[in-house]
C-alpha cells in the first residue's frame, strides 16, 4: 500500500478505481437502506457499519504499514472528524430511510460546494465569486428536487439537508488533516465512531436484543456486509487519489448518482422522474464546473 514513485502518474487507473469506490459506496447505502426496511434499527447499523469497517481495515493496514500508522500528530482534531463523521453517517441513514437512494444521494453532492463557500472564513482561503456561484447553483439543483411535487417525505429532505452540512463539516476537519496519512485519519475516524457507538449499546440493548434474535441468517450477512463495502469504497478512494490528483478526480465523484440512481432502481424500483434529473444535472454540473475552475486556477501558467 505504498505510494507509487510518481504518486499521481497513472490518471485512467486512478478514474477506474474511484468509479468502483462509488459502487462500493453505493452498496454500503443501498445494503444499510435495506436492512432497516428489514427492522434493524439505526444505532445496530451504525454500529455493525463501523466496527465491521474498523477490522477490516486494521487487518489490510497493520500488516502493511505497521503500528506507526496509528500514530497522530492531532489527536483532537481526528476525534473532532470521527465526531462529525459518525453524525454525518446517523443523518444519511436517517435520510435513507425515508428518501429514495438517488435523491439521497444527489442532495448529498451539495457538501462540497457548501465547503468551498465557507472556504474563507473556515480556512483561511481566497474568497472567489466562482465558488458562491457554484453553491448557490446546487442549491437551486437540490430545490428541483425537493420541490413540493416530488413527493418526497419532509422529514427525509430535512435529514437531507442536515446531512450535507455535515458532510461540508467533515471535508473541512479533513482538509485541516491534509498533512496527516490518509490510512491514520481512516483509522482515527473508524475507531471514534466504534468507541462511542460501543459505548452507546448497552442503553439501547433491551430494545434491539429481540430485533436481533428475530433476524434470518441473509440479513446477518446484508447487515455485516455494510462494514465490507463501506471499508471497500474507502479504501479504493484512498487508492484512486494514489494514481490521479484530486482536481482530475473531482468531477467523477458525481458518477455515484448513477451508482445509487441503478441500485434504487433494481432493489426498490424507485428511479428519478425527469424534473428530479434535471436536478440532479444541475447539481452535477455545478460541482464539476467548480472543480475545473479550481484546477485551473491552480495550474501552473
Amino acid at each position: 500500500m505504498k505510494p507509487s514513485a510518481s504518486g499521481t502518474g497513472r490518471p485512467f487507473v486512478g478514474i477506474g478505481v474511484l468509479v468502483l469506490s462509488s459502487w462500493a459506496l453505493s452498496g454500503l447505502d443501498a445494503s444499510g437502506k435495506w436492512v432497516m426496511g428489514a427492522g434493524v434499527s439505526l444505532v445496530v447499523l451504525c454500529w455493525v457499519r463501523y466496527v465491521v469497517h474498523l477490522l477490516l481495515v486494521l487487518g489490510l493496514v497493520l500488516p502493511a504499514r505497521g503500528a506507526k500508522v496509528l500514530r497522530t500528530k492531532r489527536p483532537g482534531a481526528q476525534i473532532t472528524r470521527g465526531g462529525v463523521m459518525l453524525l454525518a453517517t446517523l443523518s444519511f441513514f436517517t435520510t435513507l430511510r425515508y428518501l429514495p437512494q438517488a435523491e439521497a444521494t444527489a442532495i448529498n453532492f451539495l457538501a462540497p460546494l457548501i465547503m468551498l463557500a465557507v472556504a474563507p472564513w473556515l480556512l483561511k482561503e481566497p474568497a472567489r465569486l466562482s465558488r458562491w456561484v457554484a453553491a448557490g447553483v446546487g442549491f437551486l439543483g437540490v430545490l428541483i428536487i425537493i420541490r413540493p411535487d416530488a413527493g418526497l417525505h419532509p422529514l427525509g429532505t430535512l435529514f437531507g439537508l442536515l446531512t450535507a452540512c455535515l458532510f461540508a463539516t467533515q471535508f473541512i476537519a479533513t482538509r485541516r488533516l491534509a498533512a496527516e496519512d490518509p490510512f491514520t485519519t481512516l483509522l482515527w475516524s473508524g475507531a471514534v465512531g466504534s468507541l462511542l457507538l460501543t459505548v452507546a449499546l448497552p442503553f439501547v440493548w433491551p430494545t434491539i436484543q429481540p430485533m436481533l434474535a428475530a433476524l434470518d441468517a441473509w440479513q446477518w450477512m446484508v447487515l455485516v456486509s455494510t462494514g465490507f463495502w463501506g471499508a471497500l469504497g474507502h479504501l479504493l478512494q484512498i487508492q484512486a487519489y494514489r494514481y490521479a490528483p484530486a482536481s482530475m478526480l473531482a468531477p467523477f465523484l458525481y458518477l455515484q448518482i448513477v451508482s445509487a440512481a441503478t441500485l434504487g432502481w433494481l432493489i426498490w424500483g424507485q428511479f428519478p422522474d425527469p424534473l428530479t434529473w434535471l436536478g440532479i444535472a444541475v447539481i452535477c454540473a455545478s460541482g464539476v464546473t467548480i472543480a475545473l475552475v479550481e484546477w485551473r486556477s491552480r495550474k501552473p501558467a
